[in-house]
């Protein structure tokens, strides 16, 4: 009873496997209607490959199935058997060699044993048209083997093809043994490339997938660095306005005119970075720092010296003074704030400290080089090597793809503070995943500071066109 639970056991295993081959197709063909509707061709190697492909070799048993039926065969039941079993693992086999997991499962080779000892029996005690069964066993070796290992086993099994059949059939072994090593060496070749072309098409897809999530990560942080900045900014001359009215209406305006153009620009920027075509330029990410900290009541002080810089530093330079003022507008409750940009030929070096807490921020070091030399440190601050806000990581993250470095802390004096450091390269930076806009007008190579330590009760950022 056990031999026929295992025979319906196949069957059921075989009908589900028809199931599914047939789902495969007709997936196929949709899928093929629909790209020619859209007047596309689509791209695919077609429905999944499975054993009914090889199933129709078995036709090559006919002339034995014919000599059983005919009574040309002694021992018909010892024959009939022996027919039926090799049938049953050949199916067996070709439908697993399919499946990767299966394919390199132990019971695959003990099949293929067993396979290998009932066709020389049944060669040996037939002949004629049993020798047939070695191309059969060929095909089923080149379905499941791969590496080196088949061609060792194709040849042997080609050579023992040979030598039974020479013992049946004389000079007609010739004949056994090519259609054997021709039968492993074509299936094995053609199942192998067609596994590769699936996998390469794994692959691009991966890929492709892997593209997307970029650019929605590159889209999440440039909205979060553009309306983290500009609602931050709103917020601000908001409440300046509301404290303003009572006694200063004139100013309590201005600062309403204020928002309404921060809110504008604030949409035409979203629709540029909505098309990867943002402007970054460090001379209006200043300007506005200024605006945003002065409607704080931050006494801001801007200094900028060095030789031009190219549209991509001023790009990423930018982020880091919108992100750098965003925070110390939100979390320092400081009373000053001071930007600092000092360049040379190499390298291009940010700096934006206030006197506040930032007890709201997390210490950041970004991955990246180490600071190159020629810079001594600015600030006397040693980071832990945390985690800190989405807006900080984004910022380490493109400064360290760029070739740049970036850290931030508290400082250890006795004043205390926050800093905010960027360094990167001058030539050959990128903006990491923003695309850059048209080129900005280049820095001015002359220092000017404009704020406490000059004297001035404001910071403006000075521009050489």
């Amino acid at each position: 009873m056990s031999w026929l639970r295992k025979v319906a056991g196949r069957w059921v295993g075989l009908r589900a496997a028809r199931a599914q081959w047939r789902g495969d197709r007709r997936r196929f063909r949709a899928d093929r209607r629909a790209a020619r509707k859209a007047g596309k061709e689509l791209e695919a190697a077609g429905p999944p490959p499975t054993g009914f492909s090889l199933l129709p070799w078995l036709l090559l048993g006919l002339g034995s199935f014919s000599n059983l039926l005919q009574g040309k065969t002694p021992n018909p039941w010892i024959g009939g058997l022996g027919l039926l079993t090799f049938n049953s693992l050949y199916v067996s086999v070709v439908f697993r060699a399919f499946v990767k997991e299966k394919r390199q499962a132990p019971a695959t080779r003990w099949t293929l044993a067993v396979m290998f000892v009932l066709t020389c029996g049944l060669a040996l005690g037939y002949g004629g048209s049993w020798l047939y069964f070695f191309p059969l066993l060929g095909l089923a070796v080149g379905a499941t083997l791969r590496g080196r290992q088949l061609g060792r086993i194709g040849l042997a099994l080609s050579a023992v093809a040979g030598i039974v059949a020479g013992v049946k059939e004389g000079w007609d072994a010739i004949n056994i043994a090519y259609g054997t090593f021709i039968s492993t060496a074509v299936t094995a070749a053609i199942l192998s490339l067609s596994e590769a072309v699936r996998e390469l098409r794994a692959a691009r897809e991966e890929l492709a997938r892997q593209a997307v999530e970029k650019e929605r990560l590159r889209f999440s942080r440039d909205l979060h660095d553009l309306l983290g900045h500009t609602m931050s900014v709103i917020v601000v001359k908001s409440e300046a306005a509301r404290r303003l009215a009572p006694v200063d209406m004139a100013a309590a305006l201005g600062q309403i005119s204020d928002i309404e153009s921060v809110g504008r620009q604030a949409l035409t920027e979203i629709r540029e970075a909505v098309t990867g075509y943002r402007e970054g330029s460090l001379a209006t990410e200043l300007d506005h720092a200024r605006s945003a900290l002065l409607a704080a009541g931050i006494e801001p002080s801007v200094q900028q010296s060095g030789p031009p810089l190219s549209a991509s530093a001023e790009a990423l330079l930018g982020w880091v003074v919108r992100e750098a003022v965003t925070n110390a507008v939100r979390h320092s409750a400081a009373t000053r704030c001071a930007i600092t940009v000092e360049g040379t030929a190499e390298r291009v070096r940010l700096t934006v400290s206030d006197d506040g807490t930032g007890a709201a921020l997390v210490p950041v070091r970004g991955a990246g080089p180490a600071p190159a030399t020629g810079f001594s440190p600015a600030t006397g601050f040693s980071p832990a090597p945390a985690v800190g806000g989405t807006g900080l990581v984004g910022l380490a993250e493109r400064l360290a793809a760029a070739g740049g470095v970036l850290v931030a802390g508290p400082v250890p004096d006795p004043g205390g503070g926050f800093v905010v450091e960027a360094e990167l390269p001058v030539e050959g930076t990128e903006p990491g995943p923003t695309a850059p806009g048209p080129a900005s007008a280049p820095a001015s190579a002359s220092s000017s500071a404009v704020g406490p330590e000059s004297g001035g009760g404001t910071g403006t950022a000075s521009r050489r066109g």
